[in-house]
């Protein structure tokens, strides 16, 4: 049940981002708050020169920047403005909270929900922390003993969080992206493919995968051989060394795309997915329940790619390859499991059991029982 509206018209501030990762879950709790309460007011802050910047004014929300960064993890320049960035944000935060006025203060991770959070806190404005990861960020550790509630979207947070806290909800993820149903036949028009073949999806995040895309370009003539379709997203620094190694196999169903715009296609006609572990990636797949294997970004803060990977191999829902040894290992493991249907039938039923379509929603909820519990 939505807070009473004859207060005043209710207020959210949103804060954090830094990659995709964090941005597109808080773009999908503010569109499913202003669908519950129509005129509510949603201030999103991020980080300055940060993408939030730029995504979040095309999604139709105000934001304000922070003077605000990570630490560095060894010794830099950089780390000596450190201090002073952290002490300008949590200045401007004050200033901002106090003009705006919440009711509730959502942090998402990422450089900004810190400060953001931490006054929010010291104010007692009731705080809601998302926590994408299988392995908590630091800020959302830190941030843990003093908010409200932390929305999660992994079993097994009580190693790092306060239990009574806890509300697994799931990663919002665009429902655009997972819708796929009756949609094979729009699909293999659009990407110039013939129906009857297995298809093979390659994504490497919105910048690509260095080592999955060499190990891709090397062991091209696999697919071919196996008479696989692959539709690689390659990021737009792989592209052209792609698009010059598939020019000639677009009979052969080898599709190179810098990005995918209608990603619920590729979802569509995938029947085996290789992906990074990101977070909203492994969301968006147990959405749509189609088998993967996982290669985590080794140079993912604290390894968090490889505990997101393992929390679904341990559930028999994924496979896992390190990223040393896909060039060995990847396709080989690839073209098996694409000519196992029994194995992707499992996969598929366990991945299914693990999505939480309705994860913003879940949110939602959690943010305005803090607000009707002021």
């Amino acid at each position: 049940m939505e807070p009473s509206h004859n207060r005043h018209k209710i207020r959210v501030i949103i804060s954090g981002g830094g990659t995709g990762g964090h941005i597109f879950p808080a773009i999908a709790i503010a569109n499913t708050l202003r669908t519950r309460i129509p005129d509510i007011d949603i201030l999103f802050i991020g980080a300055k020169d940060k993408m939030e910047m730029e995504k979040v004014p095309a999604a139709g929300y105000p934001i304000e920047g922070l003077w605000i960064s990570g630490l560095q993890r060894k010794l830099t320049l950089k780390n000596l403005s450190f201090p002073f960035k952290v002490l300008s944000s949590l200045v401007k935060a004050g200033t901002i909270i106090n003009r705006f006025k919440p009711d509730v203060v959502v942090g998402v991770g990422g450089f900004a929900s810190g400060p953001v959070l931490r006054i929010a806190t010291n104010k007692g404005i009731p705080t809601v922390i998302q926590e994408q990861n299988s392995f908590p960020g630091i800020t959302n550790r830190l941030l843990a003993k003093k908010v409200n509630k932390i929305c999660v979207a992994f079993d097994g947070m009580e190693k790092y969080f306060p239990k009574e806290k806890i509300v697994l909800t799931g990663n919002p993820v665009r429902k655009e992206v997972i819708d796929i149903d009756g949609k094979k036949d729009e699909a293999l028009k659009y990407f110039g493919l013939e129906s009857g073949k297995k298809t093979i999806l390659v994504i490497g995040g919105s910048q690509g995968a260095l080592t999955i895309n060499k190990s891709i370009h090397t062991n091209l003539d696999k697919f071919i051989k196996n008479d696989i379709h692959l539709i690689w997203q390659t990021g737009k620094y792989f592209f052209e060394t792609a698009q010059a190694a598939v020019k000639d196999m677009s009979s052969n169903g080898i599709k190179a795309k810098a990005f995918i715009d209608k990603m619920d296609y590729a979802y569509a006609l995938a029947d085996v997915i290789i992906s990074r572990a990101g977070a909203i990636a492994i969301s968006e797949i147990c959405a749509v329940g189609k088998p993967v294997i996982l290669v985590p970004l080794p140079s993912a803060a604290e390894d968090h790619q490889t505990k997101n990977a393992m929390s679904l191999v341990e559930k028999n829902a994924a496979f896992m390859v390190r990223d040393a040894e896909v060039n060995s290992k990847l396709t080989d493991i690839a073209i098996q499991l694409i000519n196992d249907p029994a194995g992707q039938q499992v996969m598929s039923r366990n991945l299914i059991n693990l999505s939480h379509v309705d994860a913003a929603e879940k949110i939602a909820d959690e943010i305005l029982a803090l607000i009707k519990n002021k």
